[in-house]
């Protein structure tokens, strides 16, 4: 009910138009969003990078519905990787293929993630693959092995998800190409024919996961705010003398700055995704939708970080 309530809320346009110029709803945005502006996003880049921190930039917006559409939006992350390039910035770029034109066209999406890709390039750049849905897992793995990677091998990466059973081996499969993975837990909500139901299980698989892509993967990313986990990777990395260079934990913007502060003090390297753009209400109500828990993890992501100052 929840759910169902979350993607409604998602879809009404008159509670966007009244939600966007509410001053206490966007200042909750603000707090996991970078603005709607690419200004904005360097911005808050430009604090991470003080602060130690890398970043990826993430333009708010799925899936497009014409071809103008999608041009439009490859556009818009050659200008990010220019900006980025011209202020020297410490940061690389996360795409969805969706947003690229995938359900309209494989040829343009693939045309479009080239122009992209050819700039990363130039730039000396990266672009992070986004996975989606588990309707997409199957085309977006098949289309960067056969179609990105090869063309530029050091200029994009993918991202896995534990929660599904099929990722171990595709971390295999990455492992043996020499590809960039950036894991995470998963955040849509999937059947369970394809996906694990339990946390427990979600977990487990991860740090099998995990373990394999920091013994033998290619700079892996360990995306996950779970304190367990990142212990268990910090206890693995020095079981098996892998300094800290050869991995980065990743985080989401907003999501536990002092666990990401910590890590940084500790001599590992830490990435935060920084979404930004327009469409930051549809994009926090599906991030609610896909697993309602999440509510209550931000808010207690801000009570930890509240309750750390104080103690400090």
């Amino acid at each position: 009910m929840l759910r169902s309530a979350f993607l409604y809320l998602a879809g009404q346009q008159q509670i966007f138009k009244f939600v966007r110029n509410n001053r206490l709803a966007k200042s909750f945005a603000n707090r996991f969003v970078a603005g709607e502006t690419l200004d904005s996003a360097l911005t808050a880049v430009a604090r991470l990078n003080a602060r130690g921190c890398t970043a990826s930039l993430d333009l708010l917006g799925e899936s497009v519905h014409n071809e103008a559409e999608a041009q439009a939006a490859g556009e818009a992350y050659i200008t990010m990787l220019d900006r980025i390039h011209e202020q020297k910035a410490d940061a690389n770029v996360s795409v969805k293929l969706t947003a690229m034109g995938l359900d309209i066209s494989e040829d343009l999406c693939i045309a479009t993630m080239h122009k992209i890709l050819a700039r990363a390039r130039d730039c000396s750049s990266f672009v992070r693959i986004d996975m989606e849905s588990s309707e997409y897992t199957e085309r977006t793995l098949d289309l960067f092995e056969r179609r990105l990677y090869p063309a530029y091998p050091q200029s994009v990466g993918i991202v896995l998800q534990s929660y599904l059973f099929r990722t171990f081996a595709d971390v295999e499969r990455a492992i043996l190409i020499k590809a960039r993975v950036r894991l995470c837990k998963g955040a849509y909500k999937e059947p369970e024919t394809v996906a694990y139901p339990d946390k427990k299980d979600v977990d487990s698989s991860y740090i099998r996961c995990m373990h394999e892509l920091m013994l033998h993967g290619n700079y892996p990313g360990i995306a996950t705010h779970d304190e367990a986990i990142i212990k268990e990777a910090k206890r693995f990395a020095k079981e098996n003398n892998i300094s800290p260079d050869r991995f980065e934990f990743q985080m989401l913007y907003g999501v536990r700055r002092d666990l990401q502060d910590k890590l940084v003090r500790e001599g590992y390297r830490m990435r935060v995704y920084v979404p930004f753009g327009t469409q930051w209400y549809p994009y926090l109500m599906r991030r609610l939708a896909e697993r309602p828990a999440n509510v209550a993890f931000l808010t207690g992501s801000m009570f930890k970080e509240m309750v750390g100052k104080r103690r400090r």
